[in-house]
């Protein structure tokens, strides 16, 4: 046992792990950061910022943290219905009027004129649980819904970035809900609304607010939504391998690129940037019921709430059959069972995870959770994206060698 509360054995396996990925030749670098209890936290560093050389990364390189965002921006929320300047059954329309009187499509598959009046208005928590009706289904390319939702431009990672969030949800009002609001957990689209919501309700920009109330107090001296010129050596190109051959390409470069400059759109469902230490703190501070290094920044109550399932049977059963059924599009990434408020909890056992573990992964290569049964935190972070299986690979077998080291 050593003072990290991990076997000597064990970590020693991980970077073994870990170091076969990168000498693959698959995964340039990663930064994997385990913490067990108050241990000090073990870093494991391996590669190079770039597939073809160039300086290693450190345990303070900044990754694109991609969905992973979306455990973290939530916290904003939080707030908010800590000190009751947003109720959990709020119907939203007095914030966002572009989504008072919805109509919802007869069937998934219909036209997006073909609807009904939906049933009752959106709520705050339909927002804050994935439920409000609208969401990105990759099952569901090619149906009307979907092709509606890429051509208002109102997803991530399309050739244009996504406009103001004025605009931005404007767009979205534009659109008739795939669900009855309350009726399904669905994919993104909640989590960048989350972000207007705050906007809306505090009169400040999303991102001043949570630098404010939780970047801030938390230390997360590095975590935005872009990065600062003097800081820019610190972020690698993401790469999104071709499919058919694996050969490298870069999606986004540091340099220029969309994490150059503050983005029109803080998309709290997936523009975060961040490092292993910075995430660290957010995830032990959920372990600590709210509170870090003596100071509370979420109550007890709002933590139990974000981490724990707040699904439905029903909704349950949809989600379990999403991941379930499309392990081929995932790599097999997704099999939890429940969500909580902006990140997965699960709620069978799955892999070598307990029962109770929460947070989610990210389509650049990074992957975040944190377990209350074992007192674990866990950072994976790449730069590598989810065109191949390489990066959820990697996350697998991170998790399943992290287990082991429990002792």
């Amino acid at each position: 046992m050593t003072s990290t509360g991990f076997s000597t054995t064990g970590l020693r396996r991980l970077h073994d792990v870990l170091a076969r990925h990168v000498d693959s030749g698959k995964i340039p670098g990663v930064v994997a950061l385990v913490s067990r209890g108050g241990g000090e936290p073990h870093v494991e560093t391996i590669g190079t910022m770039r597939h073809d050389g160039g300086p290693a990364v450190q345990r303070d390189t900044i990754f694109r943290m991609a969905s992973t965002s979306k455990p973290v921006s939530i916290a904003a929320a939080m707030v908010l219905l800590d000190e009751c300047r947003l109720r959990l059954d709020d119907t939203v329309e007095q914030w966002l009027p572009e989504l008072a009187d919805r109509q919802v499509l007869r069937q998934i598959t219909s036209e997006v004129d073909d609807t009904v009046p939906a049933k009752r208005p959106i709520t705050v928590r339909d927002v804050l649980t994935s439920t409000f009706g609208l969401g990105m289904d990759m099952t569901m390319i090619g149906t009307p819904i979907m092709a509606a939702l890429f051509e208002q431009g109102i997803t991530p990672n399309l050739p244009v970035p996504m406009p103001e969030p004025d605009e931005w949800v404007r767009r979205l009002g534009t659109l008739p809900l795939m669900y009855q609001p309350g009726e399904r957990w669905q994919y993104q689209i909640s989590s960048d609304l989350v972000g207007v919501l705050v906007a809306r309700v505090t009169g400040q920009p999303y991102d001043e607010f949570l630098q404010e109330r939780v970047f801030g107090p938390l230390g997360m001296k590095d975590t935005g939504f872009w990065v600062p010129g003097d800081q820019m050596h610190r972020l690698p190109p993401l790469y999104a391998p071709d499919p058919a051959t694996g050969e490298f390409h870069v999606w986004d470069e540091a340099e220029g690129g969309r994490h150059s400059k503050p983005p029109a759109f803080a998309g709290g469902g997936g523009g975060l940037n961040s490092t292993a230490d910075d995430y660290h703190a957010y995830f032990r501070m959920l372990l600590n019921h709210g509170v870090h290094q003596g100071e509370r920044i979420l109550s007890k109550p709002a933590v139990e709430l974000m981490t724990t399932n707040r699904l439905t049977a029903e909704q349950q059963v949809a989600r379990e059959a999403l991941a379930r059924d499309n392990v081929h599009i995932s790599f097999g990434q997704g099999q939890h069972g429940g969500w909580g408020l902006g990140m997965a909890v699960r709620t069978y056992r799955g892999d070598y995870a307990p029962v109770g573990q929460f947070g989610w992964d990210g389509g650049s290569g990074t992957s975040t959770y944190a377990d209350p049964v074992n007192d674990v935190v866990g950072v994976l972070l790449t730069q590598v994206g989810a065109t191949v299986p390489s990066a959820t690979q990697l996350m697998l077998d991170f998790w399943t060698t992290l287990y082991q080291a429990i002792d």
